[in-house]
């Protein structure tokens, strides 16, 4: 380099290869910090920038080796540069040369490397978008180096077991995708996040979490008296009822209370044309998972089936309104289980009176109480794991956080119960 070119003009391309350097740097923490859900979102609303970004993305091998090839061209040129500048300011000495490298290695570290990359850390999408229109012309400029520098690095990378032609795949696991809606909370009215957390959940409760147990399906035996059948008829406001014989266990069919208005009058129908309006039972086996069955609902066109176990006996009855209430909440149904129907309040609002045939989902999704669901189904059945046999009265147990006693039993099966809802933590205030 020649003596006569001006010690400012050399400063100044100087401070240039430093800028350059922080580009580089930037602009690759940006491009790799991009959300590639919001990136796509993005591309597909027609913003220029994020289609650019979305491009260079697709192949992360390329973009990389552009990136550094850039950034390493400018540092070591920006090196030999400031040791000119060096020599030219303070003469030669290795004191001075010690010096000067220490200066400039902090220069590069602060305005080339920490700065720009926190920045570009903190705004992602701010600094890849516009440095995407300087990526995407220059990796077809570049190209035949970039090209063989990457087919060189691919193929050690091979030899190391890696497959780089293989882009990135950014999909998430359902897991994944339960903690994104969970920090979603302050996007998403809070109704709506528990219906997605409810959707994704899913597929870990099975019909079983939530059918009718047998002993409370509420049908219609063909074999009483035909008045007793009216009778039920005209009180019973369910949509679908089975039909069967002396008892649920041999079930004809299922009724769909709607074709009875199409009949004109319940006083006007016999027998046999009760029947005639009795469509063939729809059985699934016990352990489907809801969002199975939710499917399996829409492709045979069907609202409510029998649940059956191992053996072909009928274990309970679920409803696609039973399944739409996990995802939704509690809602006027026109399939209310009686034990819906059996939480008394006390005179302490913190205080319930329980029949322990309850469901503990539907007591949870009903009360919004928190008793544990990894277990049996039932309050009973979790109070007689919990103890191992039947208690007497006036037991008391703790169901995580709820404080239990025993009010009433038989031979077999706890009867009733009263639940205390855990204490609120109390809420303390400094003293001024």
């Amino acid at each position: 380099m020649g003596d006569d070119v001006p010690l400012g003009f050399l400063t100044g391309i100087l401070a240039l290869l430093i800028v350059l350097s922080a580009f580089f740097s930037g602009s690759e923490t940006a491009l790799m910090s991009l959300n590639r859900y919001r990136l796509r979102h993005k591309a597909r609303m027609g913003n220029r920038g994020a289609r650019l970004a979305e491009s260079l993305l697709s192949r992360p091998d390329r973009l990389i080796t552009l990136i550094l090839f850039g950034n390493n061209l400018v540092n070591f040129s920006a090196a030999t540069l400031a040791s000119y500048v060096t020599l030219q300011m303070f003469g030669s000495g290795a004191w001075i040369t010690a010096a000067g490298t220490f200066v400039f290695t902090l220069v590069v570290l602060i305005f080339a490397e920490v700065m720009p990359k926190t920045l570009a850390a903190l705004h992602p999408e701010r600094v890849a978008y516009p440095a995407s229109f300087v990526y995407y012309p220059l990796q077809f400029v570049t190209y035949p180096l970039i090209r063989l520098i990457g087919v060189f690095s691919n193929g050690l990378l091979r030899l190391a077991g890696v497959n780089p032609e293989e882009a990135a795949k950014h999909s998430l696991t359902i897991e994944e995708l339960r903690v994104v809606v969970h920090e979603s909370a302050a996007l998403l009215p809070r109704k709506r996040q528990r219906m997605l957390q409810a959707v994704l959940s899913l597929d870990g409760i099975m019909v079983d979490d939530v059918m009718v147990p047998h002993n409370e399906i509420i049908g219609i035996d063909i074999e009483q008296p035909w008045d007793e059948i009216q009778t039920l008829l005209n009180s019973v406001n369910f949509t679908r009822m089975p039909v069967y014989r002396d008892s649920i266990d041999n079930v004809v069919g299922m009724l769909d209370s709607r074709r009875l208005i199409r009949a004109n009058s319940i006083a006007a129908l016999d027998r046999p044309g009760l029947l005639s309006l009795v469509d063939e039972p729809y059985f699934v086996p016990e352990g489907t998972p809801l969002h199975r069955q939710l499917v399996q609902f829409q492709q045979h066109r069907q609202r409510a089936a029998l649940v059956v176990d191992e053996y072909g006996d009928i274990q309970g009855m679920v409803t696609l309104e039973d399944i739409l209430e996990e995802i939704v909440g509690e809602f006027e149904s026109d399939h209310v289980a009686p034990q819906h129907l059996d939480v008394q309040p006390e005179t302490n609002s913190d205080s319930f009176v329980i029949n322990a045939s309850a469901n503990i989902r539907s007591l949870n999704r009903t009360m919004n109480w928190h008793l544990p669901t990894d277990g049996p189904r039932t309050l009973n059945g979790l109070i007689l794991e919990e103890l191992g046999t039947i208690p007497v009265r006036g037991t008391a147990l703790l169901l995580g956080d709820y404080a239990v006693e025993i009010l009433q039993t038989s031979e077999n099966a706890v009867n009733s119960v009263r639940l205390k809802l855990p204490e609120r933590p109390a809420t303390t205030t400094a003293a001024a």
